[in-house]
C-alpha cells in the first residue's frame, strides 16, 4: 500500500498547487480582461495553468516534480524551459518517457533551420544544445528573447557545454576570447572532457591577443582535454603565424607566447621540467635528412628577415660579437644573438608562459632556447666539442622592404623559430645571401651546426589523430612547416589534404610521410589528397605514396588536370627525385579501400595493375574518370583484380565510358568474389542495348553472392528497367537486394508495370530501391501507386525532381 498512497499524496500536491495557480491566474486576468475591447479570451487549460507555474518555480519544485507520476510529468514536460528540461532526462528515462519530440519541436521553432537530408539525427536534445551553444558564444540569439531559453538560475554556456562535440571557429576567432576568460573557465574545462572536433572556417586576419587566446584554447583543449580532430576550411589566404600556431599546437608542441598566463593544468609536476632527451629523439627521429636547396633558401629567407627587423629595432645600437656559449650557459644566462640586448638572468624551471620582466624582448621567454637564432642550435650536453662558426655572407646590397617587429611581427617571429627548432634543421643565424644558400653555400658545413634536438623552448603534449585541411592554399612556409611536423607526429591517424596548391611541395611531403613511416608506433592509416595539378602523374604519385606508407588502410587520390611538371630551372623545383619515381617493384603493403579520381587523358594500365598487384587486401576500389588506350587495357586491369585481389569486395566506376567494353562488363557481373557493383554515368546501354541487356540479365542471375548493383545515369529507360526486372524471376539464382537506377528516364508507366512483375513473382522483400532524378513528375498519380506497390517489396527512396527544369538547364548549357 506505501505506492498507492506514495503517487495519492504527490497527485494531491499537484492539485494544490493547480488550485493556488489558477486563482492566481484568475485574479491576474480579471483586470486585462475587463479593459478588453474585444472581449475577454478563452483562460488557459487548468493543467496549463498548473504546469506553467510548476515551471516557474522548478527552483523549489524540483524533486517534487521528478517524483510526480509518468502520466503527469509527461504533461509537464513539454511546459519546462531548456535547462529543467534537460536536467530531467534521465528521470523521464527511468519513468518510460521520452523528450525527442519535444527537443525536435524546440529545434524547429528556434534555430529555424532543416537538417540535411544526409544527416541522421539520433539525439535531438545534444543536437539542440551544441547549436545553442555556438549561438550563444558567437552572440547570435538572445536568451531573453524566449521564456524558454531564459533562466537566471543557469549558464547557457556552461549547462549546453557538456553536449557539444564539435566546435566550430569562424572568421575573427570569434568566441576564443570569451572561452579563456576567467569567468568561463568551467565552461573551458567542460569543454576540454567533451568536445572531440574543432572546425575553422573562412578565417581572416587576427591580431596578437587574439592569437594568445587561441593559443591558450587550444592548448585547454587538445594538450589537456579530447579533441581529436582539426578541421579547416576555406582559408583562401591564409595568415603564417596564425596558420602554423594551429598546426603547431594540434601537433602536441606548446610554444609559449609573448605575456601569456602560466597554464593552471601543467602542474607542478611540469613545471621546471626540460623536455628530455628521449623526447628530443621521438620528435626529431635519429635520422633526419638534411635541407635541399629550397628548405635552405626559406630559412635563410626567415632568417634574414629577422636580422633586418632586430637592426631597425635596435635603433642603431653597437653590435656586439658574442662567442659561442654551451646550452647550459644559454638556459642561464638567457637570449644570445648578437643584435639583441642581454636578458636578465632566468632560471630553466620557469613554467610555460609566465610573464616576463618588461625589460625582455616579446618574443623571448625564460623557458626558450630559441629566443635567438644563435642559441638554438647548441649541442644537447655542454661536453660536446663546439663547433667551428660558418663563414659570414654578405648581405645583398639594396635589400629593402624590412619591417619593425611589433604587433604580429613578433608572434611570426617566436612561430617560426620553433618550427625549424623542431625541424632539427635551423642554421646559426648567420647573414647569407639566398641565392647562395639555394645554390648550395651550406653543402659542406658541418651536419652538427645545422640541426640539433634544442627543444628546451617546447614541451610535448598530446595530440590530436585526424588533421584536414580543405582549400587552404599552403605556401612553401606553410608546407615547409608541415612536412616538418608530419615527419614525427606519430598519434595522426587520418590526413586530409584537398586543394592545397601544393605543386613541388608534394615531394618534400613524400619524404615527410616516407619518415613518418619509419617511425615506431606509427599510426597513420588513411590518407586523402586532392588538388587541381600535380607534378607528377597521379598513378606514378599513387605508387610513391603505397611505397612511402606500405601500412597505409585507405588512400583517397583525386588529381583534376594532366600533369604539369615545375619548371626545372627554378632552385628546388628540379623534378622528382630518383628514389619517389623508381621503377623497382612495389612491396606488398596494407592497402584496403582505394579511391582515385582521374585527370583527362589516357592512364597506363601496367602501372594500375602494379598497384593492384601489391593491394593483396584491397576490399574496395573506385576509379573516376579514368581511361584507358584500349579495351583490352581495361581488361587487363580486371583480369589483375580476378588474380591478385581476391578480397575484393565493393567495386565502383564513375564517369566512364564503358560503351565498347561490355564484354569486360560481363566479366566482372560474373565474378563470384564482388558484392557491389557500381556503373554509374558510365554508358553501359549507349550501344547494342538489345543483345547486352539480356546477356547482362543473364550474368546477374546466375551470381549468388552479387548484393548490390548501381546504375544511375546511364540511360536505362522503362525498356531497360523492364529488362532488369528477370533478375529477380523465380528462376534466377540472385540474391540481389540493393539496386540505385537514379537518373535513368524512367517513366511513371514504365515503374508501375516493373512493381507489377516483382508482384506477380511474389520474391517478398529484396531490400533498397533508390529513383532519385527521374521523370516521375510527368505523370504523378501513376507514380504514386507505382511507389505504393513498390513499398509492398522494398524500401523505396525518392525525391521530387522537376524534371522539365532540369532539361531547360541542360539545353542552357550545350
Amino acid at each position: 500500500m506505501a505506492a498507492p498512497e506514495a503517487w495519492r499524496a504527490r497527485s494531491c500536491w499537484f492539485c494544490e498547487v493547480a488550485a493556488a495557480t489558477t486563482m492566481e491566474a484568475t485574479s491576474r486576468e480579471a483586470a486585462p480582461a475587463k479593459s478588453s475591447a474585444s472581449g475577454p479570451s478563452a483562460p488557459p487549460a487548468l493543467f496549463e495553468l498548473c504546469g506553467r507555474a510548476v515551471s516557474a518555480h522548478m527552483g523549489v519544485l524540483e524533486s517534487g516534480v521528478w517524483a510526480l507520476p509518468g502520466p503527469i510529468l509527461q504533461s509537464i514536460l513539454p511546459l519546462l524551459n531548456i535547462y529543467y528540461l534537460e536536467r530531467i532526462e534521465e528521470t523521464a528515462l527511468k519513468k518510460g518517457l521520452s523528450t525527442q519530440a519535444i527537443w525536435r519541436r524546440l529545434w524547429d521553432e528556434l534555430m529555424k533551420t532543416r537538417p540535411s537530408s544526409l544527416e541522421s539525427v539520433t539525439c535531438w536534445r545534444a543536437k539542440f544544445m551544441e547549436a545553442f551553444f555556438s549561438h550563444v558564444l558567437r552572440g547570435t540569439i538572445d536568451v531573453s528573447s524566449d521564456r524558454r531559453l531564459c533562466d537566471q538560475r543557469f549558464s547557457p554556456l556552461l549547462h549546453s557545454s557538456r553536449h557539444v562535440r564539435q566546435l566550430t571557429i569562424c572568421n575573427m576567432l570569434q568566441g576564443a576570447t570569451e572561452l579563456v576568460a576567467e569567468p568561463n573557465r568551467r565552461v573551458l574545462e567542460t569543454l576540454a572532457s567533451s568536445l572531440h572536433t574543432l572546425k575553422f572556417r573562412h578565417l581572416l586576419f587576427s591580431d596578437v591577443a587574439a592569437q594568445q587566446s587561441l593559443r591558450q584554447l587550444l592548448h585547454q583543449l587538445i594538450h589537456h582535454g579530447a579533441v581529436s580532430q582539426v578541421s579547416l576550411y576555406s582559408w583562401p589566404v591564409p595568415e603564417s603565424a596564425l596558420f602554423i600556431l594551429i598546426l603547431t599546437m594540434s601537433a602536441g608542441f606548446l610554444q609559449p607566447g609573448p605575456g601569456g598566463p602560466p597554464c593552471r593544468l601543467c602542474g607542478e609536476a611540469s613545471r621546471g621540467r626540460a623536455p628530455s632527451r628521449d623526447e628530443g629523439s621521438l620528435l626529431l627521429g635519429s635520422r633526419r635528412p638534411r635541407r635541399d636547396a629550397a628548405e635552405r633558401c626559406a630559412a635563410a629567407l626567415m632568417a634574414s628577415r629577422r636580422k633586418s627587423e632586430a637592426k631597425q629595432t635596435a635603433r642603431g645600437a653597437p653590435a656586439a660579437r658574442v662567442t659561442r656559449r654551451s646550452t647550459q650557459e644559454s638556459l642561464t644566462a638567457g637570449g644570445t644573438d648578437p643584435k639583441r640586448e642581454p636578458l636578465p638572468p632566468a632560471t630553466s624551471h620557469e613554467a610555460p608562459g609566465t610573464k616576463r620582466p618588461p625589460s625582455a624582448p616579446a618574443t623571448t621567454s625564460s623557458a626558450s632556447a630559441s629566443s635567438s637564432t644563435s642559441s638554438s642550435k647548441r649541442a644537447p650536453a655542454s661536453s660536446a666539442p663546439q663547433p667551428k662558426p660558418l663563414k659570414r655572407f654578405k648581405r645583398a646590397a639594396g635589400k629593402k622592404g624590412a619591417r619593425t617587429r611589433q604587433g604580429s611581427g613578433a608572434e611570426s617571429e617566436d612561430l617560426y623559430d620553433f618550427v625549424f627548432i623542431v625541424a632539427g634543421d635551423k642554421e646559426d643565424g648567420e647573414e647569407m645571401e639566398i641565392g647562395e644558400v639555394a645554390c648550395g653555400a651550406l653543402d659542406g658545413s658541418d651536419p652538427s651546426c645545422l640541426g640539433l634536438p634544442a627543444l628546451e623552448a617546447s614541451q610535448r603534449f598530446r595530440s590530436i589523430s585526424t588533421l584536414e585541411l580543405f582549400t587552404v592554399p599552403l605556401s612553401t612556409e606553410a608546407a615547409l612547416t608541415l612536412c616538418h611536423l608530419l615527419s614525427s607526429w606519430v598519434s595522426l591517424e587520418s590526413l586530409t589534404l584537398s586543394y592545397n596548391g601544393l605543386g613541388s611541395n608534394i615531394f618534400r611531403l613524400l619524404d615527410s610521410l616516407r619518415a613518418l613511416s619509419s617511425q615506431a608506433g606509427c599510426r597513420l592509416r588513411a590518407l586523402h589528397l586532392s588538388d587541381l595539378f600535380s607534378p607528377l602523374p597521379i598513378l606514378e604519385l599513387t605508387r610513391a605514396i603505397v611505397r612511402a606508407l606500405p601500412l597505409l588502410r585507405v588512400l583517397s587520390i583525386r588529381v583534376d588536370h594532366p600533369s604539369q611538371r615545375d619548371n626545372p630551372a627554378v632552385p628546388g623545383n628540379a623534378g622528382p627525385p630518383s628514389h619517389i619515381i623508381g621503377d623497382e617493384e612495389i612491396p606488398e603493403n596494407c592497402l584496403e579501400q582505394l579511391e582515385m579520381g582521374f585527370p583527362r587523358g589516357a592512364q597506363p594500365a601496367p602501372l594500375l595493375c602494379s598497384v593492384l598487384k601489391a593491394s593483396g587486401s584491397l576490399q574496395q576500389l573506385s576509379l573516376d574518370s579514368a581511361t584507358f588506350a584500349s579495351p583490352q587495357d581495361f581488361g587487363l586491369v580486371l583480369q589483375t583484380l580476378k588474380e591478385y585481389n581476391l578480397a575484393l569486395k565493393r567495386l565502383s566506376f564513375h564517369d566512364m565510358n564503358l560503351a565498347d567494353c561490355q564484354s569486360e562488363v560481363l566479366f566482372l557481373l560474373q565474378n563470384l568474389t564482388l558484392q557491389e557493383i557500381t556503373f554509374s554515368f558510365c554508358r553501359l546501354f549507349e550501344k547494342r542495348p538489345a543483345q547486352f541487356l539480356p546477356e547482362m540479365v543473364a550474368a546477374m542471375k546466375g551470381n549468388s553472392t552479387l548484393k548490390g548493383l548501381r546504375l544511375p545515369g546511364n540511360r536505362l529507360g522503362n525498356a531497360g528497367l523492364l529488362a532488369l526486372a528477370d533478375v529477380f524471376s523465380e528462376d534466377s539464382s540472385s540474391s540481389l537486394c540493393q539496386l540505385d537506377i537514379s537518373s535513368n528516364c524512367i517513366k511513371p508507366d514504365g515503374l508501375l508495370e516493373f512493381a507489377k512483375r516483382l508482384e506477380r513473382w511474389g520474391r517478398g522483400a529484396f531490400g533498397h530501391l533508390r529513383l532519385f532524378q527521374n521523370w516521375l513528375d510527368q505523370d504523378a498519380v501513376t507514380a504514386r501507386e507505382a511507389i505504393r506497390r513498390l513499398r509492398a517489396t522494398c524500401h523505396v527512396v525518392s525525391d521530387s525532381w522537376d524534371s522539365s527544369q532540369a532539361f531547360a538547364d541542360y539545353v542552357s548549357t550545350m
